[in-house]
């Protein structure tokens, strides 16, 4: 698997995650940050990451945005160059992206584009693989976020590097429901992920939680079926937690 987190990242999304803790949110309709942190996991590795998308102008409205996100971990793969042998390897990255929201009829899209740091380490060294060593690239993301109707969600969000040609893509669909359990409750769906980069392919298939409030936090869970190019199936689990301030 060629994602994964490397220990000064993970210290870094620890960080932001207390920090969120710490803070005391303000009126969503007066915010300007969102504060994120998450973990994501299955067989072939493991990888933590947070950050904050800062909108001056605030998040109901048109206009700029910035957005930092720290991300790293451990990963593993099989190796066609080395025979099959099984290649660890530890990740890094940071990406700065400024960025532009638009909002219409129900309809968010967020755009970035900016500059993508990763540092890459393999154990034993594997000639086939581009991701090694520290690159510096640019990075293109999106962002979308729809609701037809009082009860349902669309989301979607996509992600292209020039470091490897790497990418990510996610769609999910969502209903509201357990709204008198929960404040506003929360939307459940079934959603689809695709990773990528040269010579790797990863697929999944799952269930999400989407938009559970309590208190001034915002949570996120996914769990399901993922698949990778060397063939292997597992379950997989993502925890997002973010806040507005």
């Amino acid at each position: 698997m060629r994602r994964g987190w490397g220990w000064s990242a993970a210290l870094a999304a620890a960080a932001l995650l207390s920090l969120s803790a710490a803070a005391q949110a303000g009126d969503d309709e007066d915010a300007t940050t969102i504060l994120f942190s998450g973990r994501d996991i299955w067989r072939n590795g493991a990888f933590a990451y947070g950050g904050f998308i800062d909108a001056p102008g605030g998040f109901d409205q048109d206009g700029v945005m910035l957005k930092l996100l720290l991300s790293g971990g451990l990963y593993r793969y099989n190796a066609g160059d080395l025979g099959g042998e099984e290649v660890v390897g530890q990740e890094w990255l940071m990406q700065l992206l400024p960025g532009w929201r638009i909002k219409r009829h129900g309809v968010d899209i967020k755009v970035f584009f900016g500059p993508d740091i990763e540092r890459h380490r393999l154990s034993p060294g594997d000639p086939g693989n581009k991701l090694q060593g520290s690159d510096v690239g640019l990075r293109f993301a999106t962002e979308l976020w729809y609701e037809p109707t009082p009860t349902t969600m669309l989301a979607a969000d996509l992600s292209l590097s020039s470091v490897a040609t790497n990418m990510s893509a996610r769609l999910a669909f969502g209903w509201r429901v357990c709204e008198d359990m929960f404040e506003d409750g929360f939307y459940i769906g079934p959603e689809t992920q695709y990773f990528g980069s040269d010579g790797y392919r990863h697929i999944r298939i799952g269930l999400h939680i989407t938009d559970l409030k309590a208190e001034n936090y915002e949570w996120s869970w996914a769990a399901g079926i993922a698949r990778d190019s060397d063939g292997m199936i597992s379950p997989y689990l993502r925890i997002g937690l973010s806040m507005r301030q």
